[in-house]
């Protein structure tokens, strides 16, 4: 079965989120889509990363746009996903990267080759991941 990871390049008004398949031997073949950052769009993401079989997600941490995305993630994508049939353990992992770990070479932004760099990344661990608590409702406090 195909292991796959997102990668998204969280901006205000903007995600380009990237696919690839990591356990295919060879250069990375990326599938791209953009996506806005309204409640209605991060809904289609979800299901977008459910149809497209993926099992991890990380993301940039740029100001605090990554926060609504990592909430929808949580509550549309993750327990789905990890109920899947097949599913791995690590089935569900958001990771959040530090910007300063995916800078790219100077010059002009680009969104879907900076959504690919995180994939590539992580898949080699050269990521700086930040921690992400979770929020003391889930855990059954108050």
């Amino acid at each position: 079965m195909p292991y796959r990871i997102a990668g998204i390049d969280v901006h205000k008004k903007m995600l380009a989120v990237v696919v690839s398949d990591v356990e295919v031997e060879g250069e990375y073949r990326f599938e791209r889509r953009q996506f806005g950052s309204n409640p209605a769009h991060l809904r289609l993401l979800s299901e977008w990363l459910l149809e497209q079989q993926v099992e991890e997600v990380v993301m940039e941490s740029t100001a605090q746009y990554w926060k609504p995305v990592w909430e929808a993630l949580e509550r549309y994508w993750k327990p789905t996903c990890q109920k899947r049939e097949g599913a791995s353990r690590t089935s569900g992992a958001l990771h959040l990267a530090q910007a300063q770990s995916n800078r790219g070479r100077r010059g002009r932004k680009r969104d879907f080759p900076d959504a690919e760099r995180l994939v590539k990344r992580l898949v080699a661990r050269e990521l700086t991941l930040s921690f992400v608590p979770i929020p003391s409702s889930v855990c059954g406090e108050r």
